[in-house]
């Protein structure tokens, strides 16, 4: 049944949250659409990228614009995984515990530098990110609806972090890095912020109810048989290329298929085309490979392979 409040269509949504993010964050078009992608379809972000390159501000812009819950998790190594989930305390006029939820209970997540927390507490992310729900003294507890976590990392620096192992990349929809923008837009950026971040006055621009309508529509965009055929064509070339140890999972299939159905809605197609999934293939594959190491030293990376992969397969038509 349609929300009689509902009276924008899914392409408007998006547009709507994009405008509004382009007031703080400029020239990220690209950045913006894997974004939106990944949050429209019910799945998680990665940014790799170097410090100063506006990683956290991008996540609270999207938090700001949406009328929803928003947590920032700044990770460190003494962090713990009741610091995130939560804690049952004891109330001591009746002699029972109370449990205090967690950062981990808001609709966006923002887990800042998650690389510097110890693989005891990144664990703590794995069974909300996948099951959208989480176990706290034994009992289970299901998280909102959207819930979605913006993680962040940064590339160069290895001194105090712990490396995210496979089960948890996987868990991230889509991996992708801002890089530095251009002179001219850099220039801009200073004049906008002589007074103040611009970040200070962003105000939501769509409600609770948009998303989940937004949400509802991408699952509403048609695919093909031979685009599904397609998708699992392009992972299976993944174990078995050549310097690959490890391919993408089953799950990249799911996840490749539902990000194009956001970019088909967000395009106004009612279909997914075989141009929305070779956009997303490399920023959806490439986190989930392991390389050999041999490969890795000759030159080759995941994103190369990706790349390789999808000139080489015959595209549907």
């Amino acid at each position: 049944m349609e929300n009689p409040e509902i009276k924008l269509s899914g392409q408007e949504i998006y547009h709507k949250i994009c405008h509004n993010i382009q007031k703080v964050i400029k020239g990220q078009s690209n950045a913006m659409r894997k974004l939106l992608a990944a949050f429209a379809s019910g799945g998680h972000i990665l940014l790799e990228d170097y410090p100063g390159t506006g990683k956290t501000t991008l996540a609270k812009a999207l938090a700001y614009s949406i009328d929803v819950s928003f947590k920032r998790i700044q990770f460190t190594p003494d962090l713990l995984p009741s610091d995130i989930l939560g804690v049952s305390i004891l109330n001591p006029n009746n002699q029972t515990f109370n449990f205090h939820e967690g950062p981990i209970f808001a609709h966006i997540i923002l887990a800042d530098e998650i690389n510097r927390a110890s693989p005891r507490t990144q664990s703590a992310l794995l069974e909300a990110m996948a099951e959208f729900q989480v176990t706290v003294d034994g009992n289970l507890r299901k998280l909102k609806d959207p819930f979605f976590v913006i993680a962040t990392q940064n590339p160069v620096e290895s001194r105090g972090t712990y490396p995210l192992p496979e089960a948890q990349m996987d868990r991230f929809a889509i991996q992708f890095s801002l890089g530095y923008i251009s002179p001219e837009a850099e220039v801009n950026l200073l004049s906008e912020q002589i007074q103040q971040h611009p970040i200070n006055n962003i105000q939501a621009c769509v409600s609770l109810a948009e998303i989940i309508e937004l949400k509802n529509q991408v699952k509403q965009i048609r695919i093909s048989e031979e685009l599904k055929r397609y998708v699992v064509d392009i992972m299976n070339a993944t174990r078995t290329a050549e310097g690959v140890q490890l391919g993408a999972s089953p799950r990249a299939s799911i996840t490749l298929m539902k990000t194009a159905q956001a970019l088909a809605l967000f395009d106004g197609y009612e279909f997914v085309i075989p141009e929305h999934i070779q956009e997303l293939a490399v920023a959806v594959i490439s986190h989930r490979l392991v390389m050999q190491p041999q490969a890795r030293f000759s030159g080759k990376t995941a994103d190369s392979i990706v790349e390789e992969i999808i000139k080489s397969l015959p595209v549907p038509t």
